[in-house]
């Protein structure tokens, strides 16, 4: 029975950073030591859209985030692409299958080579189902390098539906909260326009109701078009709506 007073925190935290110190403490309790959650809300037919856009949480060594996202293994590795057919569980052991069946391209097979040189061998992941056909989410739960893939699938046939259940309930909380990467940080006064205009505001009415000059509106969404990396104001509103960057009260 998964405990609900442990369910109650992870619906309490008002951050992500909360929530996923909540959870990966949890995580790590299981065995899972070093997690990787990824969200993206503009995927393609051929891509997954532009890596800055995603919504990417670790506890991961750095130099594997480096290697893996900003070296752009992920695109290539065979869980992350399971993850993109699928929804559900899966264990890692289907990497060894794959292997004895000659069925991994030269590109998985460096994308397990570097993992193994990190430590990344025993796991699980967890695909997301979404009902927009944009947005994908998925996470790796990376198991202690002292544990084989045996264990792991012993672990998940013994506590397998609760661990289920709780990266279930933190995904969905991870949507619900604000998210701001480094390079697409928003100040009070842009997330404030964007939020008038996404309700439909003119310029000339958010002037008036912020008891600012129409120029300086403009200034203000001109620097959050330029934070989000968009070209038009509905983009950014759009953009800024996904991450939950408008719409929310300050603490």
């Amino acid at each position: 029975m998964i405990d609900p007073v442990h369910v109650t925190r992870l619906l309490d935290a008002t951050t992500i950073e909360e929530l996923w110190d909540i959870h990966t403490r949890a995580m790590e309790a299981y065995g899972f030591d070093r997690l990787l959650y990824g969200c993206t809300q503009f995927r393609t037919a051929n891509s997954l859209g532009n890596p800055d856009d995603f919504i990417m949480l670790s506890n991961h060594d750095p130099a594997y985030i480096e290697g893996f996202i900003d070296g752009g293994l992920y695109f290539k590795a065979p869980m992350v692409r399971w993850s993109l057919a699928n929804d559900g569980a899966c264990s890692w052991s289907v990497l060894e299958a794959r292997a004895q069946a000659d069925d991994l391209s030269d590109a998985e097979r460096l994308v397990i080579a570097f993992n193994r040189k990190h430590q990344v061998t025993a796991g699980y992941s967890i695909s997301f189902r979404s009902l927009r056909p944009r947005m994908k989410a998925a996470i790796a739960l990376t198991a202690r390098p002292t544990m084989s893939q045996a264990e792991v699938d012993a672990l998940w046939q013994r506590e397998g539906d609760k661990i289920l259940a709780l990266n279930m309930i933190v995904h969905r909380c991870i949507l619900s909260l604000p998210y701001e990467s480094p390079r697409h940080m928003l100040t009070a006064r842009q997330r404030e326009v964007l939020g008038w205009v996404g309700d439909g505001k003119t310029v000339q009415d958010i002037a008036l109701l912020m008891g600012l000059t129409p120029a300086t509106v403009e200034k203000h969404l001109r620097l959050a078009r330029k934070a989000l990396s968009v070209e038009t104001t509905a983009q950014a509103v759009l953009k800024a709506a996904f991450k939950n960057q408008i719409f929310v009260l300050d603490k």
